[in-house]
């Protein structure tokens, strides 16, 4: 692998890093956190618009240049199977961060009403287990 091959792949590595440590940075001298949110989101669909706009970045690891140029459709199946997982675990974490403190919360007021809060939580948790579920499904199709 080349300097060249190795400076694409690390690029939009690069760019969240630095757009975390910038948002970190930004909060902590008062920004508001919905501004770094937004910041972060941004930062996101500008490294995944990047990786769709160029699938030789996606490809750039399995050192294919022609399948790259061609196409790359290896590529997209892994950029597939990173947002089915990436975008099902957000979603989980937004699920039981809503569900488990009412969960708690009902279990305090009445102990028999644990079995039935914690359905709720498990829920949240099988979303994030449907998209790693899609995930392999995708990467099994892949050569």
């Amino acid at each position: 692998m080349s300097m060249f091959d190795f400076l694409i792949m690390a690029l939009p590595v690069v760019f969240l890093i630095a757009s975390v440590l910038i948002a970190v940075k930004a909060v902590s001298h008062g920004k508001s956190r919905k501004r770094a949110t937004l910041m972060q989101l941004a930062s996101f669909a500008f490294v995944f618009a990047v990786c769709m706009v160029c699938p030789f970045i996606a490809n750039a690891a399995s050192g294919d240049a022609a399948g790259a140029l061609a196409g790359g459709a290896d590529g997209m199946a892994y950029i597939g199977a990173a947002a089915a997982t990436g975008l099902s675990c957000i979603g989980g974490g937004i699920a039981v961060g809503n569900a488990a403190p009412a969960a708690i919360g009902a279990t305090s007021e009445d102990p028999k009403a644990f079995g039935k809060a914690i359905i709720f939580v498990a829920l949240g948790e099988g979303i994030a287990l449907y998209g790693m579920l899609i995930s392999i499904m995708i990467l099994s199709k892949i050569g």
